[in-house]
This record gives structure tokens, sequence and C-alpha cells, in this order.
């Protein structure tokens, strides 16, 4: 099957390749992310794999149908940017990766919290200059600390295990308890009860409308003052301009990001020698209090081997039988 590749860096090209051996699938990569704009270099492919960046609405759906797309491959868990009305409408089929190390992301959550407490990333570039003061350095025991889980989901649970390694009290709000999380100790309660009780809150849900900008300036005004938000999921469940008003008033004590709202046209770039035109984005760099990561916590080893083994198979179940076990529908949606 002819398969244009969008947003590829070297490591999603020497992935995939490694992971095509004995696929015999035609891989074309692209540098640039597919929107309605690059959707030219898609005519004549008949599956695109795309990442969390490319941006499928309808009118990019539409598009694609007419250029020949029967297969939108996913290589990432989340599809809010691929508009799924749209594909079925056309008659595209959209499959994703389920899951590809929940591992890699709880552990990332944690290096988040761990770095922000104790002031590692400050630490190691004072010693570097030669300066051992630990004046500004000050954390806190994370043992015995509350810490809330929005979303229990495959993340969720091991961020929970984790973290209930560490001594902590899990609080966890999901519409949908999972036993495996009260087995370990986990109390499931409501969103205000949570943000109200927790020194810790952590986001591992997936964006849909109701989950949009979860954190406001309502839900922030519930938290314990000073508490700690960490945000590996999908930018858009903060709304950072409000998140930066709670970091300056110190209801936010701490903010761990690997992901922004407004991240497409800053993440997976090096834009060490421009000047970053996003002024939200630019501020939150200025908070000495806030860690940014550029959505790596996905990237290990195992989670680029089971993401680019998955999105292969995919597109070969497409191409033997016109359906994939993955497939991700309107209906699974509204479910």
């Amino acid at each position: 099957m002819k398969v244009a590749v969008f947003s590829t860096k070297p490591y999603d090209q020497t992935f995939l390749t490694r992971a095509n051996e004995g696929h015999s699938h035609e891989l074309t990569f692209f540098e640039p992310r597919l929107t309605l704009e690059t959707m030219p270099l898609a005519v004549g492919y008949t599956a695109v794999c795309i990442f969390v960046n490319d941006q499928l609405n309808a009118q990019a759906i539409e598009a694609l149908a007419a250029g020949g797309t029967k297969l939108i491959a996913l290589r990432c868990a989340g599809f809010n940017n691929v508009d799924l009305e749209a594909a079925e409408q056309h008659g595209l089929t959209v499959a994703r990766v389920p899951a590809y190390s929940p591992h890699a992301v709880a552990e990332h959550t944690v290096a988040l919290l761990l770095t922000l407490n104790r002031k590692i990333h400050k630490a190691y570039s004072r010693v570097r200059d030669g300066n051992l003061s630990l004046d500004g350095l000050l954390g806190f025991d994370v043992h015995g600390k509350t810490v809330g889980i929005v979303g229990t989901g495959r993340i969720g649970i091991e961020v929970a295990k984790l973290m209930r390694g560490f001594g902590c009290e899990l609080l966890a709000y999901d519409l949908y308890p999972n036993e495996t999380c009260r087995e370990i100790g986990v109390t499931y309660t409501t969103l205000p009860e949570l943000f109200a009780q927790s020194d810790i809150i952590t986001l591992h849900c997936p964006l849909t409308p109701e989950t949009y900008h979860l954190i406001n300036p309502e839900s922030i005004s519930q938290m314990k003052p000073g508490a700690v938000l960490l945000n590996t999921s999908r930018g858009a469940l903060i709304d950072t301009t409000a998140v930066i008003e709670g970091l300056k008033t110190g209801q936010i004590g701490h903010l761990g990001l690997d992901v922004y709202e407004e991240e497409a046209d800053l993440f997976f770039e090096d834009l060490s020698n421009q000047v970053i035109q996003d002024d939200v984005f630019a501020r939150l760099l200025t908070l000495p209090n806030v860690l940014v990561t550029g959505h790596q916590a996905f990237f290990t080893d195992t989670a680029m081997y089971n993401i680019a083994n998955t999105t292969i198979n995919n597109i070969t179940s497409f191409a033997h039988n016109g359906r994939v076990d993955n497939q991700v529908t309107l209906a699974d949606v509204v479910a």
C-alpha cells in the first residue's frame, strides 16, 4: 500500500522502516504536518500516517477523500485532531495506536513532579557553574501527600501504582471507575472534592468537548492553595491563561507540562535561534515554578517500537481485509 507519512522526524523514519520489513508497504516520508495547505502531498496515496499535530478538519478530510485516500493511520492514541464525522461521511477508515507504553508516560509524569519539587534542573545548572548553595532549592516530601488522578485509563493506573509506591494517598475521578485502581487503594470522588483535597493533581483523561479547559478559573479556585498541577495528556485540558494567573497568585504552586494547547507550531521543532511568537507560552517559560517538556513523555525506545509496529499492522490489516482492529468511529466517541 502507498502510504504518505507526515510530521516525520528521523526517529519516525527509523522505527517505521524497521517495522515495515516483511510488510513491503511503500512509505514516503514528509517532514511537514498534514494540513489543508499541505494536502496536495497526499494525493494518490491510499493511506496517510499522521501524528498529534496534524490537523484533519472536515475540509481537509474532503480533500483527502478526493485525492484517493482510504485510510488515516494515527501513530498515537488520541484522535481529537481528526473530524471523525467527516471521515465517516467520506468513507475513510481511521485507525489509532490505543496503547504503546503507559509506563513511559506515567514515568515521565513522575519525573516532572520530582524535578519540579526538588528543583533538579536548577541544581544541575548551578553545580555545573560551581554554585553548590542550597538556597532556593527547598522541596517537600512526596510521601504522605494526596495525589488526585483525573482519568484512570492505562496511564492513570500506572501513575497510581507509582505514586502508591511513594506512600501517597490516592484520589481519582473518572466517569468509568475501574477495580484495578480500587484494589491498590484509590478512592474515587467528585472533581471539586479531588481539587480541594489534592496536593498534587495529574491529568490523564482524553480531550473531548466535555474535558476542554477542564482546568479553568473555577476549578483552579477549588484547588488546595499551592497544589502541583501536571499535564501529560492533551494541552487543551488546561486554560493556560487561567493557570498563569493561578501561578501568579500562588493558588497553583508548581506546574509541569508535557503538552500545550497551541503546541502545533512549537513542539518537535528547534526554535533556539528564533523569537517565540506565542506570548502565553513565552510567559510560561519565565516562571520559576514551571517546567515544560516538548511532548516527550511517550518518547522511549519501547514506545516507539510499539507505535511503529501497531501502525504498520493497522495498515497491513486494512490492505488485506479493508478493516482494522484499532479503528476509531464516531460511535466510539458518542459512547
